[in-house]
């Protein structure tokens, strides 16, 4: 079971702001410091919900002519049957209130909205003869979607394709839910939807108390099962979430300037974070927080050592999309929240 401290002060009011704004935050603990296990299917089903924009669903405008991120012009003529090959760039979708031409998803779409729709991936790799059997209008990708076979094939077979970069920090939600708006044809739900979301992200970081000593931050990306366990440096991902919730990227301030990095006790003591911050599944994959004390170096940095770990669901932590003020206000009050003695 995750063993998580006690809010103290002022930021347990952040605490039920990320409550509120989510229903339930995945894997925390009560507030009186009791444990909760995460990944309950209750709390799964709670963080995993969107909000979609209120009113009626737009009407797409097409055709439309849009720059893909790969440098080519494509022409959207018809959104009828949407195939969204991201969890992030589906959330967009979906809020918009464009989920019910949704007729395929890839395995990081979590959220319950997508559930019953088919998956068209085989772990993270693009099925092209799954994809091609749902016979698509357009199909929407990261820049980071692939195998690039898999896509050239969709294209071949006369599919749009349209390429969003891969988001990697706060300033990418308004510009990715303006550019997928805008490749389905529907740039007025998109302002509508910037409007919400900057606002919501304003109000969190309004929030966060301007004293004390910013905690030195880790991310570490886990995977027990196949013995993964990675740290974050500068190209992460991570690094302005950490910011923006008042943090310090220990990672990338110790000069780790790649994504990620094999853990090593030197590393681990360069970086000296005061918090760890995981996914939950990456979490529960070590066996919580007495699991992950055992990998080599985690004990004896500060967060180790006070048991100071934060997590948050491998759904939405670096989606960068509509759902990023519901991360930012849970990320912010683990942070800030007391730790424990080990």
């Amino acid at each position: 079971m995750t063993q998580r401290h006690p809010l103290r002060g002022p930021f347990a009011g952040l605490l039920l702001l990320a409550l509120v704004l989510t229903g339930c935050a995945t894997g925390t603990g009560g507030g009186d410091g009791t444990e909760q296990k995460s990944g309950t299917a209750t709390a799964d089903a709670a963080a995993d919900r969107l909000e979609p924009l209120d009113g009626p669903a737009p009407s797409p405008a097409l055709p439309v002519t849009v720059a893909s991120a790969d440098g080519a012009e494509i022409t959207v003529e018809s959104a009828e049957r949407i195939i969204p090959l991201s969890g992030s760039i589906a959330e967009i979708v979906y809020t918009l209130r464009l989920g019910d031409r949704v007729v395929g998803r890839d395995v990081t779409a979590t959220f319950e909205e997508a559930d019953g729709v088919p998956v068209v991936t085989r772990g993270h790799e693009v099925s092209a003869e799954s994809v091609l059997s749902l016979h698509p209008d357009v199909v929407l990708v990261e820049s980071t979607t692939g195998p690039a076979e898999a896509i050239d094939q969709i294209r071949g077979a006369g599919v749009p394709v349209v390429v969003f970069d891969a988001a990697k920090e706060l300033d990418d939600v308004a510009t990715r839910i303006t550019a997928v708006a805008g490749a389905l044809g529907v740039p007025e739900a998109g302002e509508r939807l910037n409007e919400r979301t900057g606002q919501r992200i304003a109000a969190v970081q309004a929030a966060i108390p301007a004293h004390g000593d910013p905690p030195r931050v880790a991310f570490l990306y886990l995977r027990g099962t196949a013995s993964v366990y990675l740290i974050g440096g500068a190209e992460s991902g991570a690094s302005s979430l950490i910011e923006a919730a008042g943090g310090i990227d220990a990672g990338k301030e110790s000069g780790l300037d790649k994504d990620f990095t094999p853990i090593t006790s030197e590393a681990l003591v360069s970086a000296a974070p005061d918090v760890i911050l995981v996914m939950t599944k990456g979490l529960d994959s070590v066996g919580g927080i007495d699991g992950l004390l055992e990998i080599p170096g985690i004990g004896q940095t500060p967060a180790g050592r006070h048991r100071r770990v934060a997590d948050i669901g491998d759904g939405v932590l670096l989606n960068y999309g509509p759902r990023t003020d519901e991360v930012l206000a849970d990320l912010t009050a683990q942070l800030h929240a007391g730790g424990e003695d080990a």
